[in-house]
């Protein structure tokens, strides 16, 4: 009578290492299991600001401000959607010296659609950043940072390099800077300590609406600014690859 429970006991077993172990490879920033992504190199020395889910004509315009003030190169991943809204704004951005990126048309969850779909999404984003701001899309990072072999494939084909990170902290839901920025210097310092750079993830839009308040996230990105210029040397996501 218990061999039935113990086969499905051991089934159940399995199923919960399966899906634990493909959430671990489509989700943590630092798997490599489906394919290899950029993250940091081992110089603990350089940090890169990256910036998630713009253009948002109500924040990156400040964004754009202070990286101007500071001297500091960053990478924008854009939403394909938004940039279409808002050319003039996106094509500022690569005006400006900086690394725009692609981030999906609409931020799917990339791991969960079908591959037409992941095509379609990465394609027309491409196709409308080069469009606008007149030079190749090189870099990728997935929405959520979701993926399955599939997506990092696509993107490899499409000719961009996917993108993730090893500093990152809930900027999007967080309104205090100094907390935002207090959470970043500490995983800044283990990265420091354990040999490498860090590639740093903020937000200067929010996928669910094109005016998304990233005030709090922009306040963030300046006190990091003005804490390590004198320590570490700013880069985009090109310097890397």
């Amino acid at each position: 009578m218990s061999a039935p429970l113990t086969i499905s006991f051991g089934a159940a077993t399995a199923l919960g290492l399966a899906a634990g172990a493909f959430a671990y490879a489509s989700r943590w920033p630092s798997s490599q299991i489906f394919g290899r992504t950029l993250i940091a190199p081992a110089l603990p020395g350089e940090l890169a600001l990256t910036f998630d889910d713009g253009p948002n004509p109500a924040c990156t315009p400040r964004l754009l401000d202070v990286l101007a003030r500071h001297g500091v190169r960053a990478t924008f991943f854009f939403v394909g959607q938004f940039a279409q809204q808002e050319p003039a704004l996106a094509r500022s951005v690569a005006a400006a010296g900086h690394v725009v990126g692609n981030h999906s048309w609409s931020h799917p969850d990339l791991s969960r659609i079908s591959a037409h779909r992941i095509r379609e999404e990465l394609t027309r984003t491409r196709d409308t950043l080069e469009q606008i701001v007149g030079k190749p899309i090189r870099f990728f990072r997935p929405p959520f940072g979701a993926r399955r072999p599939y997506v990092l494939r696509a993107a490899r084909e499409l000719g961009m390099t996917p993108v993730m990170w090893n500093a990152m902290t809930t900027d999007w839901s967080e309104r205090d800077p100094d907390r935002i920025a207090g959470r970043l210097v500490q995983k800044i310092e283990r990265n420091h300590s354990r040999g490498v750079a860090s590639n740093i993830v903020l937000h200067d839009g929010g996928h669910l609406a094109l005016n998304t308040d990233r005030g709090p996230s922009i306040a963030a990105a300046e006190k990091l600014v003005v804490r390590y210029s004198s320590t570490h040397k700013f880069v985009a996501v090109d310097a890397w690859a």
